[in-house]
């Protein structure tokens, strides 16, 4: 027999098997999910089967486990503006992440490549934005450049997004979208070319790396992501949204003489600070919404919007800083949790952005900095893996990429760091893999 029980004792869910029952005991109906994961994991690897096994004992061992997460946010990150990838696929990331006790899906929704969320006030940010005519073969910066001569392209629509959210929170994970502003921009300008500075007619990007192109200041241009990110509010009931606000070239704003006459006119001492005043207009928009922006760490550049949280992966100064000035901080530094790096030697592994992050180092990463003081430390929010999809192209690569190290994040977020053991944890991963393999999970084999 298996009992699940409500009680307001707990932080979050106390598992106990005897010879006579299994109890399941938590505050909330996420502990109770949390300690039906850790039972099935308890059972034979065969409970993963597609089709039942005939052959298998049921058995759990007897025991009490009495389990907390470390962090409150426990997140994994998926760009679909690269590459594309289908609901399906969409959905079965869902669940391995569920079955990880991650609790955050960021979902990139837009690039300069592909523009992936229907809105319908503005229809040809998935008319045209949704599509490029082809996509680069090889790695950026190779002399001559090629590229496959394939239309790429595709988008959710609303009713998708709607499943996929309320799929997600079945499962107990919150979905956050990224809508990319005011730079990463390049599919929205093709769609609406007065989005943007110039007056050349652009096509979603072909390339990959930080496009110049990049939106104007202009109120119609605030007004417009304003719109887009009403529909958003709509459609996703995360708290936090997030803008991006990485990697905004100024070549085109110095250059404007519109965009320098905006600085003067707004009382801004320079381009840093009208970008600062871009996501500053946005972070009033959704907190009177009752909302939380959330923005790559470059947003701390010109100002930090005051209700802004701030994602911090160009390492942990970015993070760092935040928390001190009493900003909420989620770390995703480049050196631990980009998982697009090679983890292991590039001559044997698929084709990849470049960088190196195999499973220890994953494994080996504290998102508190030691910098902090207790107090400033409450403001780690916790930890997120990214998987950037440039190198990308499929479902069955983005797995090779994410696991098993997501299997290594999930315990960097949930498991006190006196308590790790990379021995312990390579010892568990052999038998967890196996579930990877039942769940037809194409992760990349262990060494």
């Amino acid at each position: 027999m298996i009992l699940l029980t409500r009680t307001s004792a707990l932080k979050a869910y106390h598992l106990t098997v005897t010879p006579e029952r299994i109890d399941i005991q938590a505050a909330q109906p996420a502990g109770l999910f949390y300690g039906i994961q850790t039972l099935l994991q308890l059972l034979p690897v065969e409970i993963f089967q597609a089709t039942p096994a005939t052959n298998v004992t049921w058995t759990v061992p007897c025991l009490t486990i009495e389990d907390h997460p470390r962090f409150t946010w426990r997140g994994m990150h998926l760009d679909t503006g690269r590459h594309f990838m289908p609901k399906a696929f969409i959905k079965k990331y869902i669940d391995l992440l569920a079955l990880h006790k991650f609790n955050r899906f960021h979902w990139h929704l837009t690039e300069d490549q592909g523009w992936r969320i229907e809105i319908k006030q503005y229809p040809k940010l998935t008319e045209v934005g949704a599509w490029r005519k082809e996509t680069l073969i090889g790695h950026a910066g190779e002399n001559p450049a090629r590229y496959d001569g394939q239309r790429h392209g595709g988008f959710y629509t609303q009713d998708d997004i709607r499943d996929i959210v309320a799929y997600a929170r079945e499962r107990f994970v919150t979905v956050m979208p990224e809508i990319e502003m005011p730079g990463h921009s390049q599919a929205a300008i093709a769609a609406y070319p007065e989005l943007g500075v110039t007056d050349k007619s652009l096509e979603a990007w072909t390339q990959w790396g930080v496009s110049d192109n990049i939106l104007n200041a202009d109120e119609a241009t605030i007004t417009f992501y304003q719109n887009i990110l009403t529909e958003v509010m709509v459609l996703f009931d995360s708290e936090f949204i997030h803008i991006g606000g990485d990697e905004a070239p100024k070549k085109q704003w110095q250059a404007s003489d519109a965009v320098q006459t905006r600085i003067k006119e707004l009382g801004l001492a320079n381009e840093h600070e009208l970008q600062s005043w871009f996501i500053k207009q946005m972070d009033r928009f959704l907190a009177d919404h009752d909302r939380r922006l959330v923005g790559w760490d470059e947003i701390l550049e010109g100002g930090l919007a005051p209700g802004a949280t701030v994602m911090s992966w160009r390492g942990e100064a970015g993070g760092i800083a935040a928390a001190q000035a009493g900003h909420d901080v989620i770390m995703t530094p480049t050196s631990h949790t980009y998982l697009d790096y090679y983890q292991a030697d590039p001559q044997h592994e698929p084709l990849a952005i470049g960088g190196f992050l195999p499973l220890e180092k994953v494994y080996s990463y504290d998102p508190v900095p030691t910098a902090l003081t207790e107090e400033q430390a409450r403001h780690i929010l916790g930890v997120q893996g990214q998987v950037w999809t440039e190198y990308i192209p499929t479902p069955e690569h983005a797995e090779y990429m994410a696991f098993p190290r997501a299997c290594a994040l999930a315990e960097v977020a949930w498991t006190p760091v006196k308590q790790k053991n990379f021995t312990d944890f390579q010892q568990r991963l052999r038998q967890h893999v196996q579930r990877l393999a039942h769940l037809n999970v194409n992760f990349r084999p262990l060494d």
